[in-house]
């Protein structure tokens, strides 16, 4: 199922170029259809109202901007920076803004913003559906 092509995803303020979207569309899809449960694997997102779909869109907009502006799109990809480095008499940490020693702190594979997105859209439901 293809949810965009890269004219739509250049209108919704995606900022890849067509070469990095081609590379992080698909899994950006994917993660975004395990999000949502699958929900426009089994519903038409076309038909769907637009409030939801268009809100899905610009989540999945985000995911890609988050890939590129990463220039990675897997858990180990993105969190395999060292946390210093140190030539000769220099040193320098990538330290924490969290936590003073920087350890336990990683990169999420999906970025905040993909859920600020997909909230009060019905899309982030993880309850027990009704038979």
């Amino acid at each position: 199922m293809s949810y965009m092509n890269f004219k739509d995803y250049e209108k919704l303020d995606g900022r890849a170029s067509e070469e990095k979207f081609n590379l992080y569309y698909p899994k950006a899809a994917i993660l975004l259809d395990n999000i949502t449960n699958n929900f426009y694997l089994k519903k038409d997102i076309i038909k769907d109202i637009s409030f939801r779909s268009e809100r899905f869109k610009r989540a999945l907009v985000a995911q890609i901007n988050y890939f590129t502006e990463m220039d990675a799109d897997t858990f180990e990809s993105l969190n395999k920076a060292p946390q210093s480095v140190q030539i000769g008499s220099t040193n320098v940490s990538n330290v924490s803004r969290y936590n003073a020693s920087g350890s336990n702190e990683s990169k999420a594979l999906v970025p905040d913003d993909v859920f600020i997105y997909l909230e009060g859209t019905g899309l982030l439901y993880r309850g027990v559906p009704s038979c």
